[in-house]
């Protein structure tokens, strides 16, 4: 770490709040936006410590581009930084989905509210389908012979989490973890593996995620659930979100959820505050702090204990092998709720066409943005529903 950073707290706390009010795009526009003005244009963190950083928050569990950010804040500043950073980045678009979330509760029955939410659901639908697709050709491997024949086991963990989440309709955190470490034994055995680790993790799962109180607590404790296995994409919670909030506690419609994810499309941020919208519409504005503070602080912990090692975590096969396991089957898990999504919101002939049209057109006009798209949907929703 540098003793001398060229700039100072308040600069990159002031930086990142800006990011976060104007930063749309998605984790990869966002982490490039970073790279361009930190690194190219202000020079305020080196190369280096920007891949540093970029690494960390591919190998460690949270939103990508939060993150990176958080490290971002910790190179210089240490924990105050991170803490600050990590505040200032989230906190704009935080504001923003509480704020569409009493409009929504407000105006929610309204019939042309319905009628923009319809169009727009289907095409939520039509984005997040495509991410898993291509979420799958990143973290498993590509569509063919020579990948399923090198990566088997990879391609099993996935299809196994593809299947046991369209038949249960629930996300299963220790198939998650075995997944991980059965892959991490057979790729690249730790020297301290024995089977205390595992009794550990099973007693950690019953003891403390399984423990119901209050609903602000039940909330706290399902969101850092939650958050604690966002790997690969802010997508990547969906499966967990869908299942404990729709399925599982009853806390949303199905609507309900598909209008959540698409409010933290159309807000600048990482795709994962949407759970300030789901915390809102379940629990009053309570019950959004509670839900965002409970989703980021396993991504913010894992950044500022991991930060100070990372050189030694980056290059252990163990931590690699692990990640990659339960990527995959993060990822499959994924695959599966939208398939169960998709089941429950293409209602019929309209519905169908404006998700194919999405992922068409988000596959062949790649310049067009998935904000533009949901105001467009919104539009030929209104249009069907109400002309």
């Amino acid at each position: 770490m540098q003793t001398n950073p060229v700039y100072s707290l308040k600069q990159i706390t002031l930086y990142f709040l800006k990011l976060g009010t104007t930063g749309f795009g998605g984790p990869v526009a966002l982490v490039g936006y970073m790279y361009k003005d930190l690194v190219e244009n202000r020079k305020w963190v080196s190369e280096e410590e920007y891949k540093q950083g970029l690494a960390l928050a591919q190998l460690a569990p949270g939103p990508l581009a939060a993150q990176l950010g958080i490290y971002l804040g910790f190179v210089h500043y240490g924990f105050l930084g991170a803490t600050l950073v990590g505040f200032a980045f989230i906190l704009p678009s935080f504001i923003l989905v509480v704020l569409l979330g009493i409009i929504y509760k407000i105006f929610g029955g309204l019939s042309w509210i319905q009628a923009v939410f319809y169009g727009v659901g289907a095409t939520v639908v039509g984005i997040i389908a495509l991410s898993s697709y291509k979420l799958t050709l990143k973290s498993v491997g590509e569509f063919s012979f020579n990948s399923l024949k090198s990566k088997w086991l990879l391609w099993l963990f996935f299809i196994l989490a593809v299947t046991v989440t369209f038949i249960t309709e629930k996300e299963h955190v220790l198939l998650f973890i075995a997944a991980g470490l059965l892959y991490m034994i057979i790729k690249a055995p730790p020297n301290w593996w024995n089977s205390k680790t595992t009794n550990f993790i099973i007693i950690f799962q019953m003891v403390v995620w399984d423990f119901e109180e209050s609903n602000l607590l039940k909330l706290g404790i399902f969101f850092a659930k939650a958050g604690t296995f966002v790997f690969g994409s802010g997508l990547a919670i969906v499966p967990f979100l869908h299942s404990g909030v729709v399925l599982e506690n009853q806390w949303l419609t199905e609507q309900q959820f598909l209008d959540s994810v698409a409010v933290a499309m159309i807000t600048p941020g990482p795709v994962v505050i949407t759970v300030g919208f789901i915390g809102y519409l379940v629990d009053g504005f309570l019950g959004a702090v509670v839900a965002a503070l409970a989703t980021f602080l396993p991504c913010y912990l894992f950044t500022i204990l991991l930060a100070p090692y990372f050189k030694k975590i980056a290059e252990n096969k163990s931590v690699k092998a692990f990640v990659e396991g339960i990527t995959a089957v993060v990822v499959g898990a994924l695959v599966g709720s939208v398939i169960i999504i998709a089941k429950r919101s293409i209602i019929d002939v309209p519905s169908s066409l404006i998700a194919a049209i999405t992922i068409l057109v988000l596959l062949f006009y790649k310049k067009v943005k998935e904000p533009y798209l949901i105001l467009a949907a919104g539009i030929v929703g209104v249009i069907i529903k109400l002309i």
